[in-house]
C-alpha cells in the first residue's frame, strides 16, 4: 500500500494506519512541484539579495549577525548538523522514530522550507526501507524545534550518525554504502530546515495519543469486569445522572458501561451494599474527563502535524523569507503536560479498584486466594501498581512550566516540550501496565463469583484472557503473568 504525501490533511488515525499496516510513502505531484518551486526561489533570492538571510547566509542563534561567504554555505549546513548532534540518554523507540521521519517529510512537502527534492526523497527512502536513525531522548529544549534529536535523525542522510537496520546498528556511512546511495550534498538552508521543527515532540504526542485512545477503551471494559467482580451497582451509570452535567466524555463512558454490562447476571442481582467507593461509582466522571482531555489534545496536535515548523519560513508566492518562531514547542508542550495528568489519573483510579478487589470485602477472599496467609495471592501485584502510579504522579510536574535560556540568551524562553513528550510516553507505558494488572486481578476476582456470570462482552474477554493467563490457585511466580497480560492487551482486539 502506498500513501502519497500531499497538501491534504494528515490525521493521527492515518498515521497509525500507515505505521501499523506497512505503507510505503511517495511524493504526490503537487508536493514535488512545491518543493522544487521553493528551492528555485531560494537559490534566486540568495544570488540576488544584498541583505543577510538568517540561517541561510548567516550563523545560527546568537551568531545570527555573522555573515557567511557564498562558498561556505554548504559547509555551514554540515557544521550545523554535526555540532547539534548532542543527544544522550535512552534511545527514542523505533516506532516513534518512524513517525518522526513521516512528520518531517510532511512538513517539508509544503514547500515553505527550501529543501532540495533529493533530500526529501532520501527521507522517504529511509522510511520505506525501515531504516531507523539512532535518536536519543535527552537534548531538546523544544524551542528552536527539536534541534538535537532532529540532528541525530538527519545525520545519516549525509553519511554521519548511526542507524538501526534489520536489527543491526551501523554507521550512517555504512547504511548508504549498503543501499548504494550517495550522501546528500546539502544546499544552503537545508541543515536548518532539517533540524528546526517540532517533529520529535509531535511524534511523541502522536504515538501517545494513539496508545491513549486504545487504553481508554481498555480501561472501560477492565473496569466493567472489576465492577461486576466487586458486586458493584449500575445505578451510578444511569444516563439521567450524566445528562444533567453534560460532559461528553462522562456521558459516553456511562453509555458504554450500560452497553458492556447489559446482560450481566451479576450486575442485576439484588445488592446488599447501598453505595460503591468512588473508584467504582465515579468511573464515568474520571474516565470521561480523560476522554475529554484526549479529545482536546488530539485537536491541538492535529494542527501541529499539518504545519510547517522550521525557520526561516520561505514563502515564494509572497516573495518573503521570514525569521520568526514557528519552531517553538509551546502549543503542544502544554497539551502534552495535560495528557500526562489525564493518563496518570486513568492508572490511579485503576490501582484503587485493584486495592478494593484484594481487600477481602463483599464475599471475596483476602488477596483473592482460597487460603490467604499460606498464600499471599494478589497482595503484591497491587504493590506493583502502587509503585508505578506513584512514579507517574511524580512525572506529572508540567515540563512546560520550566524554561532555561540558551544560545547566550537569544533563545531566552523555551518550551521544554521534548521533556513533556518523553515523560508522556513513560506515563502511557506505566498506565498500560497498571491496567494489565487490574485485568489480571479482576479476572481472578470474577472467578470467585462462579457459577454466576458477567455480561457476554466481559465473559468473552475473560475467556480469551484465560487462554494466556491462568487462574491462580496457590502462590507462584507472578511477573510472567503480568507481562503476558500486557502482551494480551496489545494483541486482543476489543469489539471484534
Amino acid at each position: 500500500m502506498i500513501h502519497k504525501i500531499s497538501a491534504g490533511h494528515l490525521t493521527q488515525d492515518k498515521i497509525d494506519e500507515i505505521i501499523t499496516q506497512g505503507y510505503t510513502l511517495e511524493l504526490g505531484d503537487d508536493s514535488r512541484e512545491r518543493i522544487i518551486h521553493c528551492r528555485e526561489y531560494l537559490d534566486h533570492k540568495i544570488a540576488t539579495s544584498k541583505e543577510p538571510i538568517y540561517g541561510v547566509t548567516t550563523g545560527f542563534g546568537s551568531l545570527c549577525d555573522i555573515s557567511i561567504d557564498a562558498d561556505q554555505l554548504a559547509q555551514l549546513q554540515i557544521n550545523l548538523m554535526m555540532s547539534h548532534a548532542c543527544g544522550t540518554g535512552e534511545r527514542v523507540p523505533n516506532d516513534i522514530v518512524k513517525i518522526m521521519i513521516l512528520l518531517k517529510i510532511q512538513s517539508l512537502s509544503y514547500g515553505y522550507s527550501g529543501c532540495q527534492l533529493c533530500t526529501v526523497e532520501r527521507l522517504i527512502d529511509f522510511f520505506n526501507n525501515d531504516i531507523y536513525p539512532i535518536v536519543y531522548q535527552q537534548g531538546s529544549v523544544g524551542a528552536s524545534g527539536d534541534l538535537v534529536p532532529l540532528a541525530h535523525l538527519c545525520l545519516p542522510l549525509v553519511g554521519l550518525g548511526e542507524v538501526e537496520y534489520h536489527g543491526e546498528r551501523m554507521s550512517g556511512g555504512d547504511i548508504l554504502d549498503k543501499m548504494g546511495w550517495e550522501p546528500i550534498r546539502l544546499a544552503s538552508k537545508e541543515g536548518l530546515a532539517l533540524l528546526n521543527g517540532t517533529q520529535n515532540m509531535s511524534a511523541h504526542a502522536v504515538w501517545s495519543l494513539i496508545q491513549a485512545k486504545r487504553l481508554t477503551e481498555w480501561a472501560d471494559i477492565i473496569a466493567a469486569m472489576s465492577l461486576d467482580a466487586y458486586d458493584g451497582r449500575l445505578e451510578p451509570f444511569n444516563l439521567a445522572v450524566h445528562l444533567v452535567r453534560s460532559h461528553n466524555g462522562q456521558i459516553a463512558t456511562a453509555a458504554r458501561f450500560n452497553e458492556l454490562l447489559r446482560d450481566s447476571e451479576l450486575i442485576s442481582q439484588p445488592k446488599v451494599n447501598v453505595q460503591d467507593p468512588y473508584s467504582f461509582r465515579c468511573i464515568p466522571q474520571v474516565h470521561g474527563a480523560v476522554k475529554d482531555t484526549l479529545s482536546y489534545v488530539k485537536s491541538v496536535v492535529d494542527i501541529e502535524i499539518n504545519a510547517t515548523t522550521d525557520n526561516p519560513t520561505v514563502c515564494p508566492d509572497e516573495d518573503l523569507i521570514i525569521s520568526a518562531g514557528n519552531f517553538h514547542g509551546e502549543p503542544i508542550a502544554m497539551p502534552m503536560d495535560f495528557l500526562c495528568i489525564a493518563m496518570n489519573e486513568l492508572g490511579s483510579i485503576s490501582e484503587r479498584r485493584q486495592y478494593k478487589l484484594v481487600s477481602g470485602n463483599r464475599g471475596l477472599p483476602s488477596f483473592l486466594v482460597a487460603k490467604p496467609g499460606l498464600n499471599s495471592g494478589f497482595m503484591i501485584p497491587q504493590y506493583t501498581s502502587a509503585s508505578i502510579v506513584s512514579q507517574s504522579k511524580t512525572l506529572c510536574m508540567p515540563s512546560s512550566a520550566d524554561s532555561i535560556p540558551t544560545s547566550q540568551g537569544q533563545e531566552d524562553h523555551v518550551s521544554m516540550g521534548a521533556n513533556a513528550g518523553t515523560k508522556l510516553m513513560r506515563i502511557v507505558q506505566n498506565t498500560e501496565r497498571v491496567l494489565a494488572i487490574e485485568l489480571f486481578t479482576a479476572a481472578q476476582a470474577l472467578d470467585f463469583r462462579r457459577p454466576m456470570k458477567s455480561s457476554s462482552a466481559v465473559e468473552r474477554l475473560h475467556a480469551a484472557f484465560r487462554e494466556v493467563v491462568p487462574f491462580i490457585d496457590h502462590d507462584e511466580v507472578m511477573y510472567p503473568h503480568i507481562a503476558n497480560a500486557v502482551k494480551f492487551m496489545r494483541r486482543f482486539r476489543l469489539g471484534d
